[in-house]
This record gives structure tokens, sequence and C-alpha cells, in this order.
């Protein structure tokens, strides 16, 4: 049996006790709690709780800990927890910036010691299907990912002190929200090569972070993407499509739509052509408008609205991990990947230049300094 505490107890926080105090996760109990405020609700009177992470951690009340607190503890928090030999579960993102995330990974030095990300949305059964479908689409050339439908009021980023700003929060639609776009866009297609981005600052909150993204990847074989998110639009738009020269794919809502050619459409627009054309007789050829055969088919997905089961399944997958030696779905160390896309995509908007990756920690960490401090960047 597991013994769980979590560090953190807002939203997030109390969403992963429903589910444990609920004993959806085999083999584990939530023992504990720690924040700067005690829950008092009866149903945690039982709970041990602390006002000091280092408390709970040090107590040997636990084995693991499930971090949801603010983005820039987690790096702390986390830190702490792994040099102490204490499994560990991070909310996303797994660090503010690059240079953090480094800091984090460094300290996982203990290899029995479970560190995983809470990227739940490798969860559900579509991007699992994606991923498996993926090798037939042959060589790569077109990622589409539009992300618009994560609509905040202003009341949200009044929520909290925290929210919203540089110094407490690190950034806005691309490190809080779109996350998870970001790590299922890496997990499906590897790291991109370079991004170049406009993003908006405060367009549509009074905020200082981003709300606004327009982001154009290359990828190292020569493909392409495009990447928005908002959280000023609605109603938004989820989908995302990938293009091959032997098929596409495209998911929206609940419908995966698949089309696959008989032959590759490069080879094809090159090989098509059966009678040399002459400029002068140009009607000589038939094959102008030619394409190649596809056959299509769709998938409609059926999934539970509940989206605490996506993270209660990556918990019960940490918690056999810890047991049973179960591969990790999101293994902590991944989590560097999609918040170098965010900086990444941060650092261009505001510079207005194209950046390569792998992302320069230490020339990201400046910006964001910068940026906590209100001065000029450019």
């Amino acid at each position: 049996m597991v013994k769980i505490g979590i560090i953190g107890f807002g939203n997030m926080g109390r969403g992963h006790a429903h589910y444990l105090m609920q004993n959806k996760i085999s083999n584990a109990n939530l023992v504990a709690i720690c924040d700067l405020i005690k829950p008092q609700e009866k149903i945690y009177k039982d709970l041990m709780f602390f006002y000091d992470y280092k408390e709970l951690i040090d107590s040997g009340e636990v084995d693991a800990v499930i971090i949801s607190t603010p983005h820039y503890f987690h790096t702390i928090i986390g830190r702490y927890a792994l040099e102490k030999g204490i499994h560990t579960l991070v909310e996303k993102p797994i660090s503010v910036h690059k240079a953090d995330c480094e800091k984090l990974i460094k300290a996982h030095t203990d290899k029995n010691v479970i560190f995983s990300a809470m990227f739940n949305q490798r969860t559900r059964t579509p991007y699992k299907k994606i991923k498996e479908l993926i090798p037939t689409l042959g060589n790569i050339q077109r990622l589409t990912c539009v992300s618009t439908d994560w609509y905040r009021t202003q009341a949200y980023y009044n929520s909290g002190s925290w929210r919203s700003t540089w110094e407490g929060e690190g950034g806005g639609v691309l490190l809080n929200q779109a996350q998870h776009q970001l790590d299922i866009i890496w997990w499906l297609l590897g790291m991109p090569g370079t991004v170049y981005a406009n993003i908006s600052l405060g367009k549509f909150h009074e905020i200082e972070v981003e709300d606004e993204v327009n982001a154009v990847f290359t990828y190292p074989n020569g493909a392409i993407g495009n990447f928005i998110a908002s959280t000023g639009e609605f109603p938004g738009t989820n989908e995302l499509e990938i293009q091959g020269d032997m098929g596409k794919l495209h998911f929206e809502g609940n419908k995966l739509q698949i089309w696959i050619n008989n032959e590759s459409s490069i080879t094809y627009s090159q090989n098509s052509v059966n009678t040399p054309v002459k400029e002068t007789k140009a009607k000589t050829s038939a094959n102008y408008m030619a394409t190649p055969k596809t056959e299509y088919s769709e998938i409609i997905f059926e999934e539970d609205e509940n989206f605490l089961i996506q993270h209660a399944t990556i918990t019960q997958n940490f918690v056999n991990a810890i047991l049973y030696g179960e591969p990790l779905i999101a293994p902590g160390e991944d989590g560097i990947n999609a918040v170098q896309i965010c900086n990444g995509i941060i650092m261009s908007g505001i510079t207005g230049k194209k950046i390569t990756f792998p992302l320069d920690s230490n020339k990201y960490k400046k910006l964001l300094m910068k940026l906590i401090k209100g001065e000029k960047c450019i």
C-alpha cells in the first residue's frame, strides 16, 4: 500500500484528493495534505495536515507525494522530495522554465524513486490511437494544432494573486492550459527544430502574460507545424491534424478521420506524367490534376466527460510503477520538452526572432527575469 501526501490544496489538489478518497486508486491511500491554509471541511478531518512541505516529506508518514502548488514551487518541492527518496508526481508544468526543469531532473539520481508528470491527456484513447497510426502516414509534412477552447473570464485570473503574472505563474495560456497540447505534439512527432511566434500579452484580459499565441514550427525532416492557442475565444476550437505523404489524420470533438493514400503523394506527383509535356502542347497530358487513390475511414470515440478519470489513470500508473515496476505513461523527465517549447514560443514572441531548439536555458531565464522586473527585453 502506497501512502500518499498531497502538497498544494487548491483546485487540483482537491481534485486529486477526491478520487483518492473515493478509493479510485488501487493499493494507495491518501494520508496527508499540506497547504498554507488548513481545509475546514469535515471530510478531511482524518488526514494529517502540514503547513510546511518539508515537515510532511520528512515525517516518515508518506511514501509518495503529488505536488499541485503554484508553478514555481514544483521545482523547489520536487527537488526536495526526490533528494529525500520520496516518489514524486508533479502537476504540469514540471517547472516554469527549462533551467529549473534541468535542476529538477538532476535531483532524480535514484532511479528506484519514481518521478512522474501529470500529463493526463496521454491517457486519452484518441491520442493513443493517433500515436499508433502516425507511422502509416509516411513522411510527415505538416502539423496543425488549434487549442482555443480554454476560454477564461477575468474572474479566473483574479482568483489568485500568483495567476497571470510572470513572477507568480511564469506565463499564461502556454504554461498553464496549453501545456497539455504542447506535450501531445512533441510526444507524437518529437521536438521541432525551430519556432517563430506571435504572442499577445493581455489581449483579452487585464493580465501581463500571453492569452493568445500563433506559432510556426519547423521540424528536422522539413515538416512545418502551426500552433494556435487562446483563452479569449468562445466558442473555441480544439483540433489536431497531421499530414504525411501517405495520408492524413484529423481529430476534433470525438471523431478521428483517417485518409490513407495507396501511393506517396510526393512520388506520385513526380511520376504521374506518362507522356512528356511540351509547353505548346499541354493537352498531351491528362495528369495535371491527378491524385493518388485514398481510402477513408473514421473512428467515433466514447469518452467519460469526467476529466479527473484521466488524472486518476496517471496516478494509478504512478502507484503501479512504485509497487510493480510498471512503465510510466508520463516520466517526469519528459516534462522538460513541453516547457522548453513554451519558453521558445514566448522568447520568439517577445524578441521577434526565430528560436532554435534545444533552447538555451540560461538565455531564457535572463529574459524571464527581465519580464518579471518589467524591463525592456529587446
